[in-house]
C-alpha cells in the first residue's frame, strides 16, 4: 500500500511541504512518483520517517540524522535501540508523574510533603540503568548523593557549565579546527576536568569523592574510560545531539581520544 503526501503528512503530524523539503534534500525520497507528479510512500519509506521524527525528538538537526540513517542501515537494530530509550524515559517519566502527584495531594491535604519522593525521576537520574551497567551500583550511588545534596543554586551553576562546556564543543567542531589542535585540546582539558567534578565517575578527583590514578594497578583505567565515554557520545544520538550532532560528537571523540593519549 502507497500513502500520499497529505496522507503522510496528517498521520505522522507534519506537513506536506515538510516532507517535499525531505525529499528534495534526499534525506526521505518517496516509494514513487505518480504519472501526475504526485509522491506516494510505501512502508520503507514510512519507517524511515518514523526514525527521521525519532532523531529529531532527540535535537539532531537534518545533517546529522542523514549521517545517522546512513550509518545504520540496519533499520531493525536501530529502531530496538531507541525502543530501549523511549522504555527508560517512560519509566523516568512515570516516576516524574508519581512524585508530582504526591506533591499536589500533599499540597491539597495538608499533608506531610517528602523529599525523598519530590525529586524522584527527574534528571539525575536519567541515565542510571546506564551507569550502573557501566560503572556499577556504586558509582551511580555516589554520583546520585552529590547531586540530591546540591541546592538549587549549585545545580543551576552545574547545568550551565555543562552547557557551556556542549556549545563551545560544537562551536569548535562547527569552526573546523581539528582535533589535535590547542583549542580542540583545551577543550579536552576542560572536559575532563568537568569529568573529575562528578563523584563515582572512573576520573573523579578525591576532592569529589572518588579515587583517581592512571591504568597502573594503582587505580582506575581514567585513559580508557575518557576514550571510551567519546566513543559513546558517537554510537549514540542522545550524547551526540550534545555536541551538534553526529560529526560534532565525532570531534570531541577525535579530540579526547588524542588528550587521553597524550596527557592521562
Amino acid at each position: 500500500m502507497d500513502w500520499s503526501v497529505q496522507q503522510i503528512a496528517k498521520l505522522a503530524g507534519t506537513t506536506g511541504r515538510t516532507l517535499r523539503h525531505y525529499d528534495n534534500i534526499g534525506l526521505l525520497r518517496p516509494s514513487r512518483t505518480g504519472n501526475n507528479g504526485y509522491r506516494y510512500y510505501g512502508q520503507e519509506s514510512l519507517v524511515r520517517l518514523q526514525r527521521i521524527l525519532l532523531l529529531r525528538e532527540l535535537g539532531l538537526g537534518l545533517p546529522a540524522i542523514a549521517e545517522v540513517l546512513g550509518n545504520e542501515s540496519d533499520a531493525e537494530h536501530a529502531l530496538r535501540r531507541h525502543l530501549a530509550w523511549l522504555q527508560q524515559e517512560q519509566g523516568r517519566l512515570g516516576r516524574q508523574i508519581a512524585s508530582v502527584r504526591h506533591t499536589i495531594e500533599a499540597l491539597q491535604t495538608g499533608g506531610k510533603i517528602m523529599a525523598e519522593e519530590m525529586f524522584d525521576g527527574f534528571d539525575h537520574t536519567k541515565y542510571q540503568e546506564e551507569v550502573q551497567q557501566r560503572w556499577g551500583k556504586d558509582a551511580y550511588a555516589t554520583s546520585d548523593t552529590w547531586w540530591r545534596g546540591m541546592g538549587a543554586e549549585e545545580k543551576a551553576a552545574w547545568t550551565e557549565q555543562s552547557r557551556k562546556l556542549g556549545a563551545d564543543w560544537t562551536a569548535a567542531a562547527q569552526s573546523g579546527v581539528l582535533a589535535d589542535s590547542p583549542q580542540a585540546q583545551d577543550l579536552a582539558r576542560r572536559h575532563v576536568e568537568w569529568l573529575r567534578g562528578i563523584p563515582g565517575t572512573p576520573a573523579a578527583s578525591p576532592a569529589a569523592g572518588g579515587p583517581t590514578g592512571g591504568n597502573n594497578g594503582a587505580g582506575p583505567d581514567i585513559r580508557g574510560y575518557v576514550t571510551g565515554l567519546g566513543e559513546m557520545y558517537v554510537a549514540d544520538p542522545r550524547f551526540a545531539a550534545n555536541y551538534g550532532g553526529a560529526d560534532g560528537a565525532a570531534f570531541v571523540r577525535d579530540a579526547l581520544k588524542i588528550y587521553a593519549e597524550t596527557e592521562l
